[in-house]
């Protein structure tokens, strides 16, 4: 789920709408959030994110965590990127010697991996476009004993917040998708989704230290902003182009009508960490 509070139908097959974010990477770059800075704190504090770590990362996409962990010292980084257009955005637009990181062109899967040789593995808003359990186990495989894995995930929208902007675009997608939007995000739902994630990591029987924590925090974003971001988001993106258009032009109009061209987004960030036992 990316768009927030909003669960949205779709007939078109996953591996579909993870193709799109390629189409635009620059504009995918500028309006996407970054990561909050706890999630940092987090792999440097207690997954021994430091200079010199082996690390690989499972669907960078434009990079946005991905210059993060170069910056904090991972060397080398091995780059798991399935969508060409975006390893070649990558690899223009990090900006570092290329002897620090390596692009690997291909989905987790199938990608070629040390057994036994990561200090770290990390998956940023990418680990749900994976087949949890068997990707898990491949990761396991990857980490050194005593390695770390790191998955999170920013959700444009809170579950456990009060979220005023979705609540105004309701109309918008019952219109859109005739009446049907598919349920609402709660808190019940969000619980439901750790307790999965939870069990996924603890059913590989290779962890230990596994433990979930919840970032909550807020962004204030302009009209233009927020009509980008949400160009971004997959169910956005698989619309046909009238019904794209129209449906941004909504977003646009409800940010600036209802609240004074100045949207303050509720985000949830859950992070999930485990060591290789």
């Amino acid at each position: 789920m990316e768009s927030g509070l909003a669960v949205v139908p779709s007939r078109i097959p996953r591996r579909v709408r993870a193709t799109v974010f390629g189409r635009d990477a620059a504009t995918y770059d500028a309006a996407r959030l970054p990561y909050p800075r706890r999630v940092y704190e987090i792999l440097v504090n207690r997954c021994n994110l430091r200079p010199g770590a082996t690390v690989f990362e499972i669907g960078p996409g434009t990079g946005i965590a991905t210059r993060e962990l170069l910056r904090r010292g991972a060397r080398p980084l091995t780059l798991i990127e399935p969508d060409r257009r975006l390893a070649r955005y990558l690899r223009s637009s990090l900006g570092v010697d290329e002897e620090r990181f390596r692009i690997e062109p291909s989905t987790f899967a199938r990608a070629r991996l040390s057994r036994g040789s990561f200090d770290l593995g990390v998956a940023a808003s990418s680990f749900h476009w994976t087949r949890e359990r068997p990707a898990l186990r491949k990761v396991a495989r990857s980490l050194r004993p005593g390695g770390w894995w790191a998955m999170w995930n920013n959700h444009h929208g809170d579950p456990y917040r009060s979220s005023p902007f979705h609540q105004a675009l309701q109309p918008v997608y019952r219109k859109l998708y005739h009446g049907h939007v598919g349920g609402v995000y709660d808190r019940a739902s969000a619980n439901a989704h750790r307790a999965r994630r939870l069990a996924a990591l603890r059913g590989v029987d290779q962890f230990d230290r596994i433990k979930s924590e919840q970032i909550h925090w807020s962004a204030n974003l302009p009209t233009e902003r927020v009509t980008a971001l949400w160009g971004t988001f997959s169910d956005t993106q698989i619309l046909p182009p009238r019904k794209r258009t129209w449906f941004l032009g909504e977003v646009s109009r409800i940010a600036d009508e209802q609240f004074g061209s100045k949207v303050t987004l509720r985000m949830w960030t859950p992070i999930y960490t485990a060591r290789k036992a």
